[in-house]
């Protein structure tokens, strides 16, 4: 193998942020507020609930933490459960209007580039005192709903609680243990408690899922990657794979924001949703299920598209991931718009629900933030503290820097892919055509899962073609990595 290109990635993904409109670094005043909050951190209010004897746990990736939420699940009468949802409360530190949210409001999501990790939050706060650690006493936002045996939401309340993280797990052990791959991670194996409240947990959360199902929730899958360090500075890649676990935490994260989003109907509060429209190109997603032998509606209905789906990733899985990713592309991407009081939801189509906000993230997105302080609001009884012009604000600017970030994010997947593969030149690799177009031939190699543009040999290939192709240049720059048919 030749040794691998000198990059700086840091460096880059720090050019990247300014030039998509970032401020990677915090103003002054930032500091100042800072410092308050050490020497006068807020106190827990009176009527806060103490939760701190429940056998909370949270799931999230190996290198987290940013803790957002913990989970808490229980068995009540009739067949189904309670489930509780507790989520930092980060508006307690990060008052409306202070330098720090001001901050927050401008750059709206924590980046991830896979190399350095920009918070929207100081780190003090969002890995500190705001974040769910494991044997710490926070106070949180906690949902508290039920769920019956035929996986219906019930009754739900919401209420600020003192909590206590018992257990701080990651996706890949716990997926693999609830699937039955692997031993449970050591922490599990350790306490018969702990082992039924996470079965319970993905139990449920299956449960969930199905419904949403039934209803036409979106079966998607995309091939994500990250890099791994090694000691000696080189890079590899690997692709990230959705388990048991990493489901769980999704299916307990929508049914809470669902519930939020329901309150908030009720009570007749503005908020913020998370949409992703009618696709405006159904037309297209037709024409593509036409050319695998489905026939869909000619109007757009999640149904039909998710059974369609469904039978493809068993038809061929090796191809699943790109017939994802160009349904992804025809859908849309999701927005943050003003929900009105009193108007009717406008819905997340790949989710199958009406109703949905965000708002189990305030440590990693602002509009989380603005869930939670109107959240707080109605469980105070007073106003909200935004007006519509204000929410319909931070709405747009939520969206806009959400692109941004995915410009950031796939920049800089590019460049990792291009350097963990520049040792590589010369080497043949098993991959499939991924695009077909006036810009070139696309492919995408099988492992390490990498995509490229086929410089030589492309012609006659056509989407899903299987090649044998060798790599012949790498340019981490601009993020290029060239392919010529072996």
């Amino acid at each position: 193998m030749n040794q691998q290109l000198h990059f700086n990635l840091s460096a880059a993904a720090r050019r990247s942020m300014i030039a998509h409109g970032f401020e990677p670094e915090y103003p002054p005043p930032i500091a100042v507020q800072l410092q308050q909050l050490r020497d006068h951190p807020p106190q827990p209010a009176s009527s806060a609930r103490d939760l701190r004897s429940l056998l909370w746990s949270s799931i999230d990736n190996d290198t987290s933490k940013d803790l957002d939420q913990i989970e808490y699940v229980e068995a009540v009468a009739g067949g189904g459960h309670r489930v509780l949802i507790a989520i930092a409360d980060v508006d307690a530190f990060v008052p409306k209007g202070s330098p720090i949210d001001q901050h927050a409001l401008r750059e709206t999501t924590t980046v991830y580039t896979g190399v350095d990790i920009f918070s929207m939050l100081p780190e003090q706060l969002s890995t500190g005192s705001t974040s769910l650690l494991p044997d710490q006493e926070r106070i949180a936002v906690v949902a508290d709903f039920t769920v019956d045996a035929q996986a219906h939401i019930g009754s739900s309340d919401f209420y600020l609680a003192r909590v206590v993280n018992k257990a701080q797990l990651a996706y890949p052990s716990v997926g693999a243990w609830l699937a039955g791959q692997a031993a449970p991670p050591l922490i599990v194996a350790a306490s018969a408690d702990l082992q039924q409240q996470l079965r319970l947990q993905d139990q449920i959360a299956q449960q969930l899922r199905k419904e949403r199902s039934i209803h036409g929730a979106l079966n998607l899958q995309t091939i994500e990657t990250h890099p791994i360090r090694f000691s000696d500075g080189a890079i590899d890649i690997e692709a990230e794979v959705k388990n048991r676990a990493t489901q769980l935490i999704e299916d307990f994260m929508i049914a809470s924001n669902g519930v939020v989003a329901r309150m908030f109907d009720e009570k007749r509060y503005s908020s913020i949703r998370r949409v992703v429209k009618t696709p405006k190109r159904w037309d297209r997603i037709v024409e593509i299920a036409r050319q695998m032998g489905t026939q869909l509606p000619a109007e757009p209905d999640a149904k039909p598209l998710h059974d369609f789906l469904c039978e493809q990733q068993k038809r061929d899985p090796d191809h699943f991931p790109d017939l994802s990713l160009a349904v992804i592309k025809l859908l849309g991407p999701g927005e943050y718009v003003l929900e009105k009081a009193g108007e009717p939801p406008q819905g997340h189509f790949a989710l199958a629900v009406q109703d949905y906000t965000h708002s189990t993230a305030p440590n990693r997105r602002y509009a989380d933030l603005v869930t939670q302080r109107l959240l707080k609001a109605v469980m105070a009884g007073k106003p909200s503290p935004y007006s519509d012009d204000e929410l319909a604000s931070v709405a747009a600017q939520c969206t806009r820097m959400e692109d941004a970030e995915r410009k950031v994010s796939r920049e800089m997947q590019k460049r990792i892919a291009a350097v963990a593969m520049s040792g590589r030149i010369g080497q043949a690799f098993d991959a499939i055509v991924t695009g077909v177009n006036d810009h070139g031939s696309f492919v995408r190699t099988i492992k390490p899962p990498v995509d490229g543009m086929l410089v030589r040999g492309q012609q006659g290939v056509d989407v899903g073609d299987r090649l044998r192709v060798t790599l012949v240049r790498t340019d981490p720059v601009q993020g290029y990595i060239d392919f010529a048919r072996a």
